[in-house]
């Protein structure tokens, strides 16, 4: 039985959202938030009565803003604005991501800005309950007026329209949804813009390539330390006093990461004395000064995504009376997702970065010259190729982040009539992110093989121990490569386990420090 989330709008914690993400969790709504909901929902009802014209609740939308909307036809304008919106392309959204589309749109509604019924909001929860994934299009919103495109398909399968996964097929939504016990809900004014609107699509697809990038980076700071040792760099460059002095926060943290695990290694004393090397190369010596620079890059991310996550971003929103101010609905901007599409360049700069360094890394390791292991680490080299074209799947790995790390939000084009003229480009740029989360992945995933094959080189000398048990780790999947076989299964095999966490998650009280 699944834990229940009580959501406490406008409170979303980074370690509740990861929970979502996994589908560990049901949802449930308190009073409060219902109480809010109503509250601002009967204010909707009340400009209805008096027929005050208000943008989204009896006008139309974008350009149309200007033509009034009877009322016994704002059932239809709602409904006709699913319709009509629900445009997007290309392959479904992944489930996890889904998962915190509901819960995001759940969370902002349930603040009572936004002049909807309760009830639809339960139906929202009872959907995600249900484990129902609707149908969502990966492209189609430029991250301005909200993601509507993608946001309609998620209410179509409310009205039970469009296509629900269920039971791991996709069926008509209608089908789905009395498959679960639910009935489609009928939209009134405002609802559907209420629903469509907000850009609680970019933030969960920022959020789950932050998730990923959160184990791949972890997992690149123990193939980076490993790497260290297979190639008898010096821990010397990590010590707290250079860190110190300079004082940027992430690079002192990653500097004591880098101590603690290479900490009682029998292969570092073993050069300690009589070291021909004067200095280790850039991708060794300074991995506290790069990936403390992405850790502080991903921190930033962090906290600006958890704001988005708990925000209320939908147009019009309706302010009940407060004090000397009356109710009041305001037209104004909060879909316009900037601070996520200028997260989600940020995080792809930290993602190319990670791959960038391991990649260095990896071929350092190969080149006998520099690591004084044999040749592309393998025994009998020129019989045997070892490592040699890994290394080039990880360079073409690393070429094709820098393209893809170009950043997105500089790139506007006007949409409506020119109504809407500067997008964000938010859901782009966080969508390409769980690519480059993959392609840092597989990049690592060859660091850890290249890196672990060099410490079977120097045995009998070990690691340190939390290195030592990585290795174990490792090797209780994949045999050391003694000669040519197939390495792809083997890189597939790590990366994933790289993009799951499980390596970094065996090292929680190092890499938590």
């Amino acid at each position: 039985m699944k834990d229940t989330l009580t959501l406490a709008p406008g409170a979303f914690d980074l370690a509740q959202l990861r929970r979502v993400w996994r589908g560990e969790v049901r949802l449930a709504l308190p009073a409060a938030a219902c109480e809010a909901m109503d509250a601002s929902a009967a204010i909707v009802q009340d400009i209805i009565r008096k027929e005050a014209p208000a943008y989204g609740i009896n006008t139309g939308f974008g350009k149309l803003a200007q033509t009034r909307i009877p009322n016994d036809q704002l059932e239809t304008l709602q409904h006709n604005l699913i319709l009509s919106h629900s445009v997007g392309v290309g392959d479904p959204l992944d489930a996890r991501i889904v998962r915190l589309i509901l819960a995001l749109k759940v969370g902002s509604l349930a603040r009572g800005f936004s002049g909807i019924r309760t009830s639809v909001v339960q139906a929202l929860v009872a959907l995600f309950n249900a484990g129902l994934t609707p149908h969502i299009p990966e492209q189609g919103s430029v991250g301005a007026s909200g993601d509507l495109a993608p946001l309609a398909h998620m209410t179509l399968a409310l009205l039970g329209e469009g296509k629900i996964l269920c039971a791991d097929e996709w069926r008509p939504a209608a089908e789905a949804l009395a498959r679960a016990g639910l009935s489609p809900v009928q939209l009134t004014a405002k609802e559907g813009l209420a629903l469509i609107n907000g850009t609680q699509v970019s933030t969960a697809l920022a959020l789950h390539a932050l998730f990923l990038a959160e184990d791949v980076f972890y997992t690149a700071v123990l193939s980076g330390a490993l790497s260290v040792d297979a190639a008898k760099g010096s821990d010397a460059p990590f010590d707290p006093r250079v860190h110190a002095v300079r004082g940027q926060p992430g690079q002192i943290r990653l500097a004591r990461m880098y101590r603690s695990l290479l900490a009682g290694s029998a292969i570092r004393k073993s050069h300690l004395v009589a070291d021909n090397k004067v200095q280790d190369p850039y991708s060794l010596r300074c991995q506290p000064q790069v990936m403390g620079a992405i850790d502080d890059l991903m921190a930033h991310v962090s906290a600006t995504l958890l704001i988005e996550a708990n925000a209320v971003t939908d147009n019009p929103l309706v302010f009940p009376a407060q004090g000397d101010e009356p109710e009041q609905v305001i037209s104004g901007g909060n879909f316009h997702a900037e601070p996520v599409a200028f997260a989600a360049d940020t995080l792809a700069l930290a993602l190319a970065e990670i791959g960038g360094l391991a990649e260095r890394r990896v071929a350092l390791l190969i080149d006998a010259s520099i690591s004084g292991l044999p040749p592309f680490l393998v025994p009998n080299a020129g019989v045997n190729s070892g490592f040699m074209i890994a290394h080039v799947t990880a360079a073409s790995l690393a070429s094709e982040n820098k393209s893809l790390a170009h950043p997105a939000s500089v790139d506007s084009l006007p949409t409506s009539a020119n109504q809407e003229d500067h997008v964000s480009m938010a859901t782009f740029a966080a969508r390409r992110l769980a690519l480059m989360a993959r392609n840092t992945a597989h990049i690592v995933a060859i660091e850890l093989l290249c890196a672990s094959q060099g410490i079977d080189f120097l045995a009998p000398l070990t690691t340190s121990e939390p290195l030592q048990a990585l290795h174990r780790q490792l090797r209780a999947e994949i045999p050391f490569y003694d000669k040519d076989r197939l390495l792809s299964p083997d890189i597939s095999a790590v990366a994933r386990h790289v993009l799951q966490g499980d390596y970094a998650a065996q090292h929680l009280d190092v890499l938590a420090a």
